[in-house]
């Protein structure tokens, strides 16, 4: 699979933002079927592709609405500590301690380690799912003290 490294533009963002209700109304009636079928207006003729496939479609098109670029990943793919730090948003050196420590599990090719992409987004929601209880504890304790917050 071949990266798409392209930001998105003005124009594909208002192109994205003129038929995500078309989109949408079309998702909710994919729901009910195992397949989309879309018609390429070139090539007059249908197209089958999987559900999946249509609302991953979807989530491009809400996300480039919004000015977003994607990149899209096999899950099978392994990744590098820098691009593991790039994704999560931390140093190289921070990932490096948290595969040392065995939080995530990686392997070695030669001196270089590689991370599972799988692993790492399962981390990802720990981490999520930890900070969402520490704030909510947190907005509790300020109700219970009364703090007006």
């Amino acid at each position: 699979m071949e990266p798409v490294l392209e930001k998105t533009t003005k124009q594909d963002q208002e192109l994205a933002r003129s038929s995500i209700s078309q989109i949408r109304r079309a998702a909710s009636a994919v729901k009910l079927s195992g397949f989309a079928k879309i018609k390429v207006q070139e090539q007059r003729e249908f197209v089958h592709i999987p559900k999946k496939a249509f609302h991953l479609l979807v989530e491009i098109l809400v996300n480039m609405s919004e000015g977003k670029s994607i990149t899209l990943i096999p899950s099978d793919t392994e990744i590098s500590t820098q691009q593991a730090a790039d994704m999560l948003n931390v140093s190289r050196p921070h990932i490096v301690k948290l595969l040392e420590s065995e939080i995530i599990p990686f392997k070695k090719v030669g001196t270089h380690r590689r991370i599972a992409l799988k692993h790492l987004i399962e981390y990802e929601k720990k981490l999520k799912q930890t900070r969402k209880q520490n704030l909510d504890f947190l907005a509790e304790q300020a109700q219970e003290l009364n703090l007006g917050y």
